[in-house]
């Protein structure tokens, strides 16, 4: 064995890695989308992995909140202000000096993510909502590229790998060789989002740190089985556990495709991707705030339940017209109107970006 594997050499022992496939990993680009809970422990094991390129991409700075389940972080990079991206670069350049990491502090939206993924053979999921999953989705299926999926909340998780159908249908994995094992995608599965508000977030639900190291290590496992080659052992199901209630199950998903017509990978219609659908940003001139709204139809929010789980953060004034709620994020203190239809104006920053974050964090998709 080479010396630049010799560090590999618990994971090239494993018969479907070996030498060939510690080179196939060498030679990859991982792109982490979000560098959060999941994302950071998905990037370290990445790493430690010797997955030659890791690109994440993430908007956000680290908190103190975050420390009791970011594993890749520490007081330091709190103390210093550090946007969570380059936090990671930092680290994994100490773990792994062989591999190239780029970090990109960016809002992830349907203006970018062609630039930001460019190049990935796998695309992994460190996202905190759906509509940015969305856009994650529309992207793997229209370029051909895999998406591995996860979330977790609560004490709740669930992971899911997607081989995309494609146009041409001339993807490795959905070869004659390989008996096509291209795999319904998440909006076979789920073909609209959760209405905002309806799905706890870490921020108004709490987690529960081994959740995510599971749901993490479940999707690494699945990117290093992609990206060696190994389609025919990528999970046809989606994992859910709870582990709190110490239940796990495996969600058989595979004729969603054929029983399904879904919009993206049937229809090819890529409607985030493109920017029909999604949330809009709107910087309200000499206001100090920035409004969100939702480019499709959503149905009436419950503000009860909203402002039930925000009064835990601060003062909250609810009717059936609109949710005032004062909240603090990164130590900042921003003031979140939401209205029925699922608009918002978050008052505090003149930032779509941070706007997003913080309608994410405290409301949901």
């Amino acid at each position: 064995m080479s010396d630049d594997l010799s560090r590999y050499h618990r994971q090239t022992l494993l018969p479907g890695i070996g030498e060939s496939g510690q080179r196939r990993l060498d030679e990859s680009c991982a792109v982490i989308l979000g560098c959060g809970a999941l994302g950071s422990l998905a990037a370290d094991l990445l790493a430690r992995a010797g997955v030659g390129h890791l690109k994440i991409v993430d908007r956000d700075f680290v908190e103190l909140t975050n420390l009791q389940r970011q594993l890749l972080f520490d007081e330091r990079d709190v103390a210093d202000a550090i946007p969570k991206a380059e936090a990671a670069r930092r680290r994994l350049s100490r773990i792994n000096s062989s591999i190239r990491v780029t970090a990109i502090v960016d809002d992830l939206n349907h203006t970018n993510i062609e630039r930001h993924a460019e190049g990935a053979d796998v695309l992994i999921d460190g996202l905190d909502n759906f509509e940015t999953r969305y856009l994650a989705n529309d992207f793997a299926v229209s370029r051909g590229v895999p998406y591995v999926y996860g979330g977790a909340v609560g004490t709740v998780g669930a992971s899911y790998a997607v081989l995309p159908h494609t146009a041409g249908g001339d993807m490795p994995w959905e070869s004659a060789a390989h008996g096509n094992l291209a795999s319904p995608c998440l909006r076979c599965l789920f073909e609209e989002a959760p209405p905002p508000g309806s799905m706890p977030t870490c921020d108004t639900a709490g987690v529960l740190s081994p959740v995510i190291t599971t749901i993490a290590s479940f999707e690494v496992a699945e990117a290093i089985k992609i990206l060696t080659r190994n389609y025919e052992n990528v999970s046809r199901s989606m994992l859910n556990i709870d582990l709190w209630n110490n239940t796990i199950s495996q969600l058989k998903v595979s004729r969603a495709y054929e029983d399904g017509n879904c919009p993206c990978c049937k229809q090819r219609r890529f409607d985030y991707l493109e920017g029909e659908l999604g949330s809009g940003a709107t910087t309200l001139c000499g206001r100090d705030a920035v409004q969100l709204t939702h480019r499709q139809d959503a149905p009436n929010l419950d503000l009860g339940a909203i402002a039930a789980q925000l009064r835990s953060h601060g003062d909250v004034v609810s009717s059936r017209h609109m949710l005032r709620a004062a909240i603090t994020d990164n130590g900042k203190p921003y003031s979140l109107s939401v209205f029925p239809d699922g608009r918002a104006i978050v008052h505090g920053t003149a930032e779509a970006s941070v706007a997003r974050s913080i309608y994410a964090k405290f409301v949901g998709n």
